[in-house]
């Protein structure tokens, strides 16, 4: 019977390692990529699925490393405020967390290699960098998100990078446009993050983890989220006013109601632990987000 209870606990933990709220990042730029190569003729089956499965494995990945290194730096305690971390709370030994981040980036790396071959060095490229910086965004000698640069990574790298790149491996020729769209969930992912250092600023500052929080104080991050939830939502409207034929996209202005009442709490002063039900709610708006605008933006072609 014990033997039956500590397996469920490990594998209870294991979940909790994994985050799956936060995965609806890593499915939100390729649903968008996929929608766009859609739209252009340009689908291709497996090079889709993989991309969906890789960011999804990159994205867990990033979670156990982050889980390991905060800990490791002492910024997971036990005053931290947000969802428990398996490492701090002991539910898995630093070592087997290290160790799952490891196995599941190459897992991640299995799945890229058809998408090399069939992308080449552009695609090798972004899934080296997405690696490197899941790592390096709280670990090595110079972690991101320690010195401010977490938000300008989760932009990037949760935006046109992953939209870029997910159209790319199908298309196999890059388009402007999946930069602009990128921005969609990129500035909506940034605002995840920020809540998130938002919420974290008073035990962050104790451990020297210097995010925009910590460097320019709760206002400005307050502010930081409410444009950067504005400008991720108001994008289709400039995408459609590019191509009138994708106008159904501007079904995504849906999640404007429900970015409005995010707004209204985080400018209304709200902090600590009370921030934990926005950020779900934001993580729910950016999938929510990226779905409405991939499907209006395919759904010309897919009614034809």
């Amino acid at each position: 019977m014990n033997h039956i209870s500590n397996l469920w606990i490990q594998r209870s933990a294991w979940l909790i390692a994994i985050r799956p709220k936060t995965l609806g990042a890593a499915v939100g730029p390729v649903l968008i990529g996929t929608a766009i190569a859609i739209s252009d003729g340009m689908f291709h089956l497996l090079s889709c699925l993989l991309c969906f499965l890789a960011a999804i494995l990159i994205q867990i990945g990033t979670n156990f490393s982050n889980d390991y290194y905060d800990f490791l730096k002492g910024a997971d305690t036990s005053e931290r405020l947000g969802p428990k971390r398996v490492t701090q709370s002991g539910l898995l030994e630093p070592d087997a967390v290290k160790q799952l981040f490891v196995i599941v980036f190459g897992m991640a790396v299995l799945c890229g290699v058809f998408l090399v071959v069939r992308g080449g060095w552009p695609i090798l490229l972004i899934g080296l960098l997405s690696i490197a910086s899941g790592i390096l965004y709280t670990g090595g000698p110079f972690p991101l998100a320690y010195h401010g640069f977490g938000d300008i990574f989760v932009l990037l790298f949760f935006g046109p990078i992953a939209v870029s790149g997910a159209y790319y491996v199908q298309a196999l020729e890059w388009r402007e446009l999946t930069i602009l769209a990128g921005l969609i969930p990129g500035f909506t992912a940034t605002a995840l993050i920020a809540i998130n250092n938002l919420r974290d600023a008073p035990t962050d500052v104790k451990v020297d983890k210097r995010t925009l929080a910590v460097r320019f104080g709760e206002n400005f991050v307050r502010r930081e989220i409410q444009f950067a939830l504005i400008l991720g939502a108001v994008l289709p409207v400039l995408l459609v006013v590019m191509q009138p034929s994708q106008w159904p996209a501007l079904l995504s202005l849906l999640v404007l109601w429900p970015i409005f009442g995010v707004i209204k709490v985080v400018l209304s002063d709200t902090k600590g632990c009370e921030l934990n039900v926005v950020l779900a709610t934001t993580g729910k708006i950016l999938l929510i987000q990226s779905l409405l605008f991939s499907v209006g933006w395919a759904a010309p072609v897919l009614l034809k």
